[in-house]
Protein backbone atom coordinates (compact mmCIF):
# COMPACT_ATOMS: atom_id res chain seq x y z
CA UNK A 1 0.00 0.00 0.00
CA UNK A 2 1.55 3.38 -0.94
CA UNK A 3 2.56 5.67 1.88
CA UNK A 4 0.16 8.58 2.41
CA UNK A 5 1.52 11.99 1.49
CA UNK A 6 1.98 14.45 4.32
CA UNK A 7 -0.72 17.10 4.39
CA UNK A 8 0.30 20.64 5.26
CA UNK A 9 -2.50 22.46 7.09
CA UNK A 10 -3.61 25.67 5.39
CA UNK A 11 -2.32 28.92 6.91
CA UNK A 12 -4.75 30.90 9.08
CA UNK A 13 -6.83 33.42 7.15
CA UNK A 14 -5.36 36.89 6.84
CA UNK A 15 -6.74 39.37 9.33
CA UNK A 16 -9.01 42.26 8.35
CA UNK A 17 -8.04 45.86 9.01
CA UNK A 18 -11.04 47.99 9.92
CA UNK A 19 -11.30 51.75 10.01
CA UNK A 20 -12.75 52.86 13.36
CA UNK A 21 -13.41 56.38 14.65
CA UNK A 22 -14.82 55.45 18.04
CA UNK A 23 -14.59 52.44 20.38
CA UNK A 24 -16.81 51.55 23.30
CA UNK A 25 -15.86 48.65 25.59
CA UNK A 26 -18.52 46.74 27.53
CA UNK A 27 -17.72 44.17 30.22
CA UNK A 28 -19.66 40.88 30.16
CA UNK A 29 -19.31 37.69 32.24
CA UNK A 30 -16.47 35.28 31.44
CA UNK A 31 -17.33 32.32 29.16
CA UNK A 32 -19.00 29.43 30.99
CA UNK A 33 -17.15 26.15 30.54
CA UNK A 34 -18.30 22.61 31.08
CA UNK A 35 -16.38 20.43 33.53
CA UNK A 36 -14.89 18.57 30.55
CA UNK A 37 -13.74 21.84 28.96
CA UNK A 38 -12.10 22.99 32.21
CA UNK A 39 -10.25 19.69 32.57
CA UNK A 40 -9.13 19.72 28.93
CA UNK A 41 -8.07 23.37 29.21
CA UNK A 42 -6.00 22.68 32.33
CA UNK A 43 -4.28 19.70 30.70
CA UNK A 44 -3.49 21.78 27.61
CA UNK A 45 -2.15 24.59 29.78
CA UNK A 46 0.06 22.22 31.79
CA UNK A 47 1.48 20.84 28.52
CA UNK A 48 2.19 24.38 27.28
CA UNK A 49 3.95 25.31 30.53
CA UNK A 50 6.00 22.13 30.41
CA UNK A 51 7.19 23.17 26.94
CA UNK A 52 7.75 26.80 28.00
CA UNK A 53 8.10 27.27 31.79
CA UNK A 54 8.11 31.07 31.40
CA UNK A 55 4.42 31.13 30.48
CA UNK A 56 2.47 33.06 33.13
CA UNK A 57 -1.20 32.55 33.98
CA UNK A 58 -1.85 36.21 34.70
CA UNK A 59 -5.03 38.24 34.22
CA UNK A 60 -5.92 39.28 30.69
CA UNK A 61 -8.91 40.55 28.72
CA UNK A 62 -10.76 38.26 26.31
CA UNK A 63 -12.98 39.49 23.49
CA UNK A 64 -16.51 38.12 23.79
CA UNK A 65 -17.84 39.72 20.60
CA UNK A 66 -18.28 42.96 18.68
CA UNK A 67 -21.06 45.03 17.17
CA UNK A 68 -21.33 48.09 14.92
CA UNK A 69 -24.25 50.26 16.11
CA UNK A 70 -23.35 52.86 13.46
CA UNK A 71 -20.64 53.27 10.79
CA UNK A 72 -17.20 53.84 12.28
CA UNK A 73 -18.28 53.03 15.85
CA UNK A 74 -17.19 49.65 17.24
CA UNK A 75 -18.51 48.12 20.44
CA UNK A 76 -16.22 45.48 21.95
CA UNK A 77 -17.61 43.10 24.59
CA UNK A 78 -14.91 41.85 26.92
CA UNK A 79 -14.43 39.44 29.82
CA UNK A 80 -11.87 38.92 32.58
CA UNK A 81 -9.93 35.67 32.11
CA UNK A 82 -6.35 34.50 32.55
CA UNK A 83 -3.90 33.32 29.90
CA UNK A 84 -4.85 29.73 30.76
CA UNK A 85 -8.16 30.35 28.97
CA UNK A 86 -6.42 30.45 25.57
CA UNK A 87 -5.20 26.88 26.03
CA UNK A 88 -8.73 25.99 24.85
CA UNK A 89 -7.48 26.74 21.34
CA UNK A 90 -5.65 23.42 21.55
CA UNK A 91 -8.83 21.56 22.55
CA UNK A 92 -10.56 20.56 19.32
CA UNK A 93 -13.78 19.54 21.08
CA UNK A 94 -14.27 22.91 22.80
CA UNK A 95 -16.85 25.36 21.51
CA UNK A 96 -16.02 28.13 24.01
CA UNK A 97 -14.95 31.47 22.46
CA UNK A 98 -11.21 32.13 22.65
CA UNK A 99 -10.88 35.54 20.95
CA UNK A 100 -8.38 37.90 22.54
CA UNK A 101 -8.19 41.70 22.80
CA UNK A 102 -4.81 43.28 22.21
CA UNK A 103 -3.16 46.63 21.54
CA UNK A 104 -0.31 47.37 19.13
CA UNK A 105 1.67 50.46 18.21
CA UNK A 106 2.78 51.44 14.71
CA UNK A 107 6.09 53.22 15.31
CA UNK A 108 7.18 54.95 12.08
CA UNK A 109 10.63 56.20 11.26
CA UNK A 110 11.12 59.69 9.90
CA UNK A 111 11.75 58.26 6.41
CA UNK A 112 8.42 56.45 6.10
CA UNK A 113 9.18 52.93 7.33
CA UNK A 114 7.54 51.19 10.29
CA UNK A 115 9.12 49.18 13.11
CA UNK A 116 8.40 45.48 13.60
CA UNK A 117 9.99 43.09 16.07
CA UNK A 118 10.65 39.36 16.37
CA UNK A 119 9.27 37.77 19.53
CA UNK A 120 11.59 36.09 22.03
CA UNK A 121 11.68 32.26 22.23
CA UNK A 122 10.35 32.56 25.80
CA UNK A 123 7.06 34.20 24.72
CA UNK A 124 3.82 32.52 23.70
CA UNK A 125 4.58 33.29 20.01
CA UNK A 126 8.30 32.53 19.65
CA UNK A 127 9.96 33.97 16.56
CA UNK A 128 6.85 35.79 15.34
CA UNK A 129 7.23 39.20 13.66
CA UNK A 130 4.76 41.87 14.73
CA UNK A 131 4.49 45.53 15.79
CA UNK A 132 5.14 46.20 19.50
CA UNK A 133 2.10 45.25 21.53
CA UNK A 134 0.38 42.61 23.60
CA UNK A 135 -2.72 41.48 25.42
CA UNK A 136 -4.83 44.02 27.32
CA UNK A 137 -4.77 43.81 31.10
CA UNK A 138 -8.12 44.14 32.90
CA UNK A 139 -8.58 47.28 34.96
CA UNK A 140 -8.79 47.13 38.78
CA UNK A 141 -12.28 46.65 40.19
CA UNK A 142 -14.23 49.87 39.99
CA UNK A 143 -12.21 51.31 37.09
CA UNK A 144 -13.30 51.47 33.46
CA UNK A 145 -11.76 49.83 30.45
CA UNK A 146 -12.03 52.50 27.78
CA UNK A 147 -9.98 53.99 24.96
CA UNK A 148 -7.82 55.89 27.46
CA UNK A 149 -7.02 52.62 29.25
CA UNK A 150 -6.13 50.97 25.93
CA UNK A 151 -3.77 53.86 25.20
CA UNK A 152 -2.06 53.37 28.56
CA UNK A 153 -1.67 49.66 27.77
CA UNK A 154 -0.16 50.56 24.41
CA UNK A 155 2.26 53.08 25.97
CA UNK A 156 3.45 50.42 28.41
CA UNK A 157 3.91 47.79 25.69
CA UNK A 158 5.89 50.20 23.51
CA UNK A 159 8.21 51.10 26.39
CA UNK A 160 8.68 47.51 27.58
CA UNK A 161 9.37 46.08 24.13
CA UNK A 162 11.33 48.88 22.44
CA UNK A 163 12.45 51.29 25.15
CA UNK A 164 10.53 54.15 23.49
CA UNK A 165 8.75 56.40 25.99
CA UNK A 166 5.63 58.05 24.59
CA UNK A 167 2.81 59.87 26.32
CA UNK A 168 -0.76 58.59 25.88
CA UNK A 169 -1.65 61.81 24.09
CA UNK A 170 0.96 61.05 21.41
CA UNK A 171 -0.77 57.84 20.30
CA UNK A 172 -3.60 58.26 17.80
CA UNK A 173 -6.25 55.58 17.22
CA UNK A 174 -5.35 54.25 13.76
CA UNK A 175 -7.29 51.04 13.02
CA UNK A 176 -8.70 47.81 14.44
CA UNK A 177 -7.80 44.33 13.24
CA UNK A 178 -9.95 41.21 13.38
CA UNK A 179 -8.12 37.93 12.90
CA UNK A 180 -7.84 34.29 13.89
CA UNK A 181 -10.37 33.09 16.50
CA UNK A 182 -12.18 36.44 16.01
CA UNK A 183 -9.46 38.22 18.00
CA UNK A 184 -9.54 42.01 17.99
CA UNK A 185 -6.47 44.23 17.96
CA UNK A 186 -6.53 47.99 18.50
CA UNK A 187 -3.71 49.80 16.70
CA UNK A 188 -2.31 53.19 17.64
CA UNK A 189 0.00 55.36 15.55
CA UNK A 190 3.01 56.94 17.28
CA UNK A 191 4.93 60.03 16.11
CA UNK A 192 7.84 59.32 13.71
CA UNK A 193 11.33 58.93 15.17
CA UNK A 194 14.73 58.47 13.51
CA UNK A 195 15.81 54.85 13.08
CA UNK A 196 19.13 55.39 14.97
CA UNK A 197 17.18 56.65 17.98
CA UNK A 198 14.85 53.64 17.91
CA UNK A 199 17.78 51.22 17.68
CA UNK A 200 19.59 53.01 20.49
CA UNK A 201 16.59 52.84 22.82
CA UNK A 202 16.05 49.17 22.01
CA UNK A 203 19.71 48.40 22.57
CA UNK A 204 19.55 50.00 26.03
CA UNK A 205 17.02 47.41 27.26
CA UNK A 206 18.51 44.67 29.42
CA UNK A 207 18.61 41.50 27.23
CA UNK A 208 16.95 39.19 29.82
CA UNK A 209 13.93 41.50 29.90
CA UNK A 210 13.40 41.76 26.15
CA UNK A 211 10.21 40.36 24.68
CA UNK A 212 11.55 41.29 21.24
CA UNK A 213 14.94 39.95 20.21
CA UNK A 214 15.35 41.76 16.88
CA UNK A 215 14.02 44.83 15.11
CA UNK A 216 13.35 45.44 11.42
CA UNK A 217 11.98 48.41 9.51
CA UNK A 218 9.61 47.85 6.60
CA UNK A 219 8.31 50.24 3.97
CA UNK A 220 5.90 48.03 2.04
CA UNK A 221 4.48 44.47 1.97
CA UNK A 222 7.30 43.58 -0.42
CA UNK A 223 9.73 43.84 2.52
CA UNK A 224 7.92 41.18 4.57
CA UNK A 225 9.25 38.06 2.78
CA UNK A 226 12.69 39.12 3.99
CA UNK A 227 11.63 38.51 7.60
CA UNK A 228 12.21 34.77 8.23
CA UNK A 229 9.79 32.92 10.45
CA UNK A 230 6.10 33.33 11.32
CA UNK A 231 4.30 36.66 11.01
CA UNK A 232 1.31 37.91 12.99
CA UNK A 233 -1.80 37.33 10.89
CA UNK A 234 -2.50 41.06 10.78
CA UNK A 235 1.04 42.18 9.81
CA UNK A 236 0.63 42.02 6.03
CA UNK A 237 -2.71 43.88 5.82
CA UNK A 238 -1.51 46.47 8.35
CA UNK A 239 1.62 47.19 6.31
CA UNK A 240 -0.55 47.35 3.15
CA UNK A 241 -2.79 49.96 4.77
CA UNK A 242 0.14 51.93 6.19
CA UNK A 243 1.87 52.01 2.79
CA UNK A 244 -1.31 53.29 1.10
CA UNK A 245 -1.81 56.05 3.68
CA UNK A 246 1.82 57.12 4.03
CA UNK A 247 2.38 60.66 2.69
CA UNK A 248 4.39 60.78 -0.56
CA UNK A 249 8.16 61.11 -0.03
Amino acid sequence: MPEAAAVTPPPPPRAEVLGVRRIRLVEVPAPRLTAQERQARDRAWEDAVAANPKLFDGPVVACAGTSWPRPGELHVYWSRVTYRHYALRRVTSSTAPTASLSVSVLQPTDDGRVLVGRMSPSTSAPGRWQPPGGGVEPPPDGERLDLAALRRNAVRELAEETGVAAGPGELALWAVTRGQYGSVGVLFLAPPRPEPELRERFGALAPPERELVELAFVRSPGDLPGLPGPHADYLDPVVHRYARQRPPG
